[in-house]
């Protein structure tokens, strides 16, 4: 503490981030301050806190710092280090849901909706969420039903057109793939589609009904109930409206609650004055004050998002709003605007986040302590067990995937805190050698892994533990790798599969654990994960072994006609079920090749 104490008098007055370090040097909180003097001086000489904030202070061994230019900037570094070290009592969000939205690429001559269930600040127009009893195929049904818009992703052919698919014949669509519309009345098109989407049903429904009308006078029955169909759908978006809301609001309402202990935020969704339900997010508390935890949960939330509204509406002041307000505007480059919202429609709007909240925090504990049982309480109880150097916040699982030595392929993968991280996830093909060698092809998995410690620790992190699927073989493998690269600082043990031993290096007998301990189910997790992305890995060149091998046998097949082919199909399937018509669409292919490719996966058993 006295090393502490020096520090803390040095601090300086300036805006800036602060971060704190526990024992073993793992990043345990990330803060801004608009003066790190006082704000850092607060956790250690403040009187009353929160069991929270005593919890977190009691594991700090050391912080540093860094002055910004200014508090925006401080605002941005603070989300850049939290994204980067996921901090253990930073507000780091975990949506209760993953919604589905509406994508549209306008860059696109013709442009098609996708649903998707990620947004990325990719240039695309997004429309969403879509909750609260809608449902994201319905609304795609019917905006490709009325605007006769394209329901494929199949690339377009600049020059050559293609031949009309059934849902042009259908008039589901207006063929732009066989140029049977221009881009101009197919855009005007897209145009209306979006107009819909963003709020404006009133012509789309006009539309429908002079269909409707116009078939059922031409006895075209089936088309006339299909446009009835459509605007039953329609009627269940118009009743989400809210009706004493301005057409116009578009705006995200924030409540939190807490029992100070853990805390939910609720966000409802309100776009072009409808509701479209609401998100939940659970957290650990270490921050109780709402403005405290509502600013560090808009600065997270929306870092990510682009999904963003004119208006936030929050149920106190923040100290911060102005300056949440210039980092939209000059960070994100979008204009909003965070009110306090006291009477009106927007505090009932208030209201009904509240109810959602406390509802939520009272059926949500118990879910929250059994996750923390499962993951950061399982990863302490490991790490106690077993007498690791490291609290095994970054573990790494390696497997290794092969058929008689046939496209070996190794496997990475990575939890943080307990929880899997996709993202970090890697893949290794295994070349040094031919044939079958688990114990080699670890060897070089492991190489190349290592030596990327010293090469990006913010693309390749340093691992706290590695865990290895195998027993004492696998795992003596390994603990010569990490001596011909003198690694000490690293944890390492194997799961043998069979009786779920754990083994450990410089240790004869392996630790048993008991079946229900949270800590082996962690361990088998991690396995599990390594093991199934192993072997999809390894399907997956197979199969494009496969597909070269049947398609090089093809007389007259280079290079350029396989590339047009997957280009067109995707796949091997998709070239199995193409027709002879289709693949003589393809660039290169003729009527003769067409019928050697569809005879020769017949002998293959694949058509």
């Amino acid at each position: 503490m006295n090393e502490l104490s020096e520090k803390l008098k040095l601090l300086p007055t300036n805006p800036g981030v602060y971060v704190m370090l526990d024992s073993q040097n793992q990043v345990i909180y990330v803060g801004k301050a608009k003066n790190l003097k006082n704000r850092v001086r607060q956790y250690f000489f403040s009187g009353v806190k929160t069991e929270k904030v005593m919890a977190m202070v009691s594991h700090i061994a050391d912080f540093y710092y860094i002055i910004t230019p200014s508090e925006i900037d401080a605002l941005s570094l603070e989300n850049n280090l939290i994204k980067k070290h996921k901090p253990k009592y930073n507000i780091l969000l975990k949506d209760d849901k993953t919604y589905p939205y509406l994508k549209i690429d306008l860059k696109s001559d013709y442009p098609n909706f996708t649903i998707t269930r990620k947004l990325k600040k990719d240039g695309a127009k997004y429309f969403g969420p879509f909750m609260g009893g809608i449902s994201v195929n319905e609304v795609l049904s019917l905006v490709n039903g009325v605007f006769k818009l394209r329901p494929c992703d199949k690339k377009l052919n600049k020059v050559k057109p293609l031949k009309p698919c059934l849902n042009y014949h259908l008039k589901n669509c207006l063929a732009p793939c066989a140029f049977l519309v221009s881009k101009e009345e197919y855009r005007e098109r897209v145009d209306k589609a979006i107009a819909f989407l963003s709020g404006e049903v009133e012509e789309t429904e006009k539309l429908l009904k002079e269909e409707m009308l116009l078939r059922a006078e031409r006895e075209e029955f089936e088309r006339a109930l299909k446009c009835k169909e459509l605007l039953s759908s329609l009627e269940k978006i118009k009743l989400k409206r809210i009706t004493s809301l301005n057409k116009f609001i578009d705006a995200d309402v924030i409540f939190h609650k807490t029992n100070g202990i853990y805390s939910v935020i609720n966000l409802l969704v309100v776009r072009k004055g409808r509701m479209l339900g609401s998100k939940n997010f659970s957290m650990n508390a270490l921050l109780t004050e709402d403005s405290q935890v509502i600013s560090q949960f808009i600065s997270g939330y929306y870092r990510e998002n682009s999904d963003i509204p004119e208006e936030i509406i929050l149920p106190c002041e923040l100290e911060d709003s102005s300056l949440l307000e210039d980092y939209f505007k000059k960070i994100i480059k979008v204009n909003v605007n965070i009110l306090h919202a006291k009477q009106g429609v927007r505090k009932q709007l208030l209201d009904m986040a509240e109810i959602n909240a406390e509802e939520h925090l009272s059926v949500a504990v118990d879910r929250i302590k059994h996750k923390e049982d499962m993951t950061v309480k399982a990863c302490e109880h490991l790490q106690k067990r077993l007498g690791l150097k490291n609290y095994p916040k970054r573990m790494e699982c390696y497997d290794i995937s092969n058929i008689s030595g046939v496209d070996k392929v190794g496997s990475m993968v990575v939890f943080i805190d307990g929880e899997k991280e996709p993202n970090e996830y890697r893949r290794f093909k295994i070349t040094s050698f031919d044939g079958p060698d688990d114990f080699r092809s670890l060897r070089e998995v492991l190489t190349r892994r290592f030596n990327k410690l010293s090469e990006d620790d913010e693309k390749f992190p340093k691992p706290d533990l590695i865990v290895i699927d195998g027993g004492k073989g696998q795992l003596s493998t390994i603990v010569e790798v990490f001596k011909e690269f003198n690694v000490e600082d690293i944890d390492l043990i194997s799961l043998a599969e069979r009786e779920e031993e754990v083994f450990l290096p410089n240790r004869s007998e392996p630790v048993i654990f008991e079946r229900r301990d949270y800590a082996l189910r962690m361990l088998q997790r991690i396995r599990d994960e390594a093991h199934r992305f192993a072997i999809t890995y390894h399907r997956t060149l197979r199969g494009k072994r496969a597909l070269s091998s049947v398609l090089d046998e093809i007389e007259g097949l280079g290079k350029v006609k396989v590339k047009a082919l997957l280009e067109e199909f995707k796949d091997i399937s998709g070239i199995a079920n193409a027709k002879k018509e289709e693949l003589i669409k393809v660039k290169g292919i003729g009527e003769k090749q067409a019928e050697n490719i569809i005879r020769k996966l017949k002998e293959k058993g694949l058509k």
